[in-house]
């Protein structure tokens, strides 16, 4: 054999070598924790379904929204998920109706309902992960960067949490100049018509997001939801309301708003300090949420009146940086 044969051979070795070790390390299943730490065995991530609206947010953040074959009613940013294959309400789950989209991961909350569908998509060999609903920004990167080891794009992640501490040292340098004595008291209501008026308190998304920003939680010992009365509402008297931008349009707008029970006799009431926010860029502690919370900042201590707060797209190509 000639020393040039012998060379060839030698590098045509060494190149499948190599080609078997990249391929396997790619095939290889990841163990993702879920929201109980059980390891979740993840072989591949190419059919996703999103059973939580920032589960989906943070998947198209990372690039992978082409893998994304299905979602959940509460998945409604980014736009394109209008195009994707509904799977109903995240807690109302169908396993034939998830199951026909032939997904290999499922991601959703821990909360997900009813128990039983996610046993049989677990049944079926369908690589489940249900994560912890995030109510600190420590907790969202966490989120972000879990989602990201489970469909390899950890760097795209990395990428995500850079943007997001920038706007979280942003508002961390607005808390720093607010004095105890001007922290304002916020209420956030949740409705669905003149029929349904929630007060949300400090455990859920909204409740969380309040006192991150630096606002003291009208709310009091309510830990999640009540349903609206005239005197807690005035006992409460809040000096701003929240509502999300749907919960506002059900009732007729402002005018509607404060013929609600209490509502006009509250320091927020008769100065009209009325703020409306998307549900999703709120509550979800997504990729979006530093952005949102400094908003919210911005829209209780530097404005006036009723105040319509929309997310404004930074950089529709983050995850391709």
């Amino acid at each position: 054999m000639s020393v040039l044969n012998y060379s060839i051979i030698i590098r045509l070795v060494i190149f499948s070598c190599f080609f078997i070790l990249a391929f396997s390390s790619w095939t290889q299943d990841i163990q993702v924790p879920d929201a109980d730490d059980k390891l979740i065995s993840i072989n591949s991530s190419n059919r996703i379904v999103a059973l939580n609206g920032s589960n989906t947010e943070i998947l198209f953040a990372l690039g992978v929204g082409d893998r994304v074959v299905g979602c959940d009613l509460s998945s409604t940013y980014p736009p394109q998920v209008k195009e994707l294959a509904n799977v109903g309400y995240q807690y109302r789950l169908n396993a034939e109706g998830i199951l026909a989209l032939k997904p290999d991961l499922v991601i959703g909350r821990e909360d997900a309902k009813p128990p039983q569908v996610i046993d049989q998509l677990r049944s079926a060999g369908v690589a489940t992960l249900l994560l912890k609903e995030p109510r600190t920004f420590s907790q969202a990167k966490s989120r972000i960067k879990t989602i990201g080891y489970a469909v390899k794009e950890d760097k795209k992640a990395l990428r995500l949490l850079q943007l997001l501490e920038s706007d979280l040292s942003a508002l961390e340098k607005k808390l720093m100049n607010l004095r105890e004595d001007q922290k304002k008291k916020v209420l956030f209501l949740y409705l669905r018509g003149p029929q349904t008026a929630m007060v949300l308190g400090r455990k859920t998304g909204p409740g969380a997001m309040l006192e991150l920003v630096g606002a003291i939680n009208a709310s009091g010992k309510i830990e999640k939801s009540q349903p609206m009365t005239a005197e807690a509402v005035i006992v409460a008297q809040p000096d701003v309301l929240v509502l999300f931008e749907s919960g506002l349009k059900s009732i007729g707008g402002v005018d509607g708003l404060l013929k609600l029970p209490g509502l006009a006799h509250t320091p927020a009431g008769k100065d009209r300090r009325i703020i409306t926010i998307d549900g999703l860029y709120l509550s979800g502690f997504g990729t979006r949420c530093g952005q949102a919370a400094l908003a919210m900042f911005e829209a209780i201590y530097e404005k006036d009146g009723v105040t319509a707060v929309k997310y404004i797209e930074k950089s529709p190509k983050i995850a391709e940086e």
